[in-house]
């Protein structure tokens, strides 16, 4: 297909290619039973997750940027009538819950370059349990390393409270870098999360602002890295947690209940 429609990996873009059937089979039955479920994809490049997710049974809905991998996703679609739906444009400026308009999985290799903010921007809702059921998203190894962080630990930070604090997070394979077409320089891995309960009390508002105040200066003590959010001392005193700790060694239930206090004092 790649040699047929003449495509090449962008570096502008964040493309990788994934090509190994097998391994692209494994990645497609981490959400589960996809049979008549609704997948959402970004950047499919050439197809090769897409053909995976096809084959399961899924109904996909992908979005891609590059025109070049159009008249690919168009023969995959005339192969699997029905299921496949092609979204041409930039997915950082596309709502999946408006295109699909019920309950959807999404699945992607996510190019580099974008995937963060992507990921971010599905677990940021104020509005919980989201539209999506499922995340199984392919990252560098290091991102992934720290959305299931632990507190103590080098990578936790921001990332892994957003993801942990109302979902489950975990590392479902790891990826070797020898498995892309051009090889990236680091390792990969798939991350696999599901909603949870959200703690009562809390907004997602109130915990990103005082997550992004304290890793702001990560290497701070609370008391200096909080003491520009009005009540958020106070709120502190009030939760037992020292303000001379660093940020990082605050799990994810003393940032809720922080934040969950700090609601009542500001």
């Amino acid at each position: 297909m790649i040699a047929l429609h003449g495509l090449s990996a962008s570096k502008a873009l964040g493309q990788n290619f994934l090509l190994d059937e097998q391994l692209l089979d494994r990645i497609a039955t981490i959400p589960g039973k996809l049979k008549g479920q609704h997948v959402y994809e970004v950047g499919p490049g050439p197809g090769g997750l897409t053909r995976a997710l096809l084959r399961a049974g899924a109904k996909v809905t992908a979005v891609e940027r590059d025109r070049r991998c159009l008249p690919a996703l168009e023969d995959l679609s005339n192969a699997f009538p029905g299921q496949l739906r092609l979204i041409e444009g930039d997915a950082m400026k596309v709502d999946p819950a408006k295109e699909i308009g019920e309950p959807f999985h999404i699945a992607s290799n996510l190019p580099y370059n974008v995937g963060t903010a992507l990921a971010v921007g599905w677990l940021s809702g104020e509005t919980w349990p989201p539209a999506w059921t499922t995340l199984t998203l392919m990252f560098q190894r290091e991102v992934a390393d720290r959305i299931v962080a632990k507190a103590g630990t080098d990578a936790y930070g921001r990332l892994a409270i957003l993801a942990q604090w109302r979902s489950e997070a975990r590392i479902a394979m790891p990826v070797h870098r020898s498995a892309f077409t051009p090889p990236p320089k680091v390792m990969s891995a798939v991350i696999h999360i599901v909603p949870a309960v959200q703690p009562e009390g809390v907004r997602m508002a109130t915990l990103e602002g005082l997550t992004a105040a304290a890793f702001g200066q990560r290497r701070k003590m609370l008391r200096q890295s909080l003491k520009a959010i009005p009540m958020a001392l106070d709120a502190l005193d009030q939760v037992g947690i020292s303000a001379e700790r660093r940020p990082e060694t605050l799990d994810i239930p003393e940032w809720v209940e922080l934040a969950k206090v700090f609601e009542t004092v500001r």
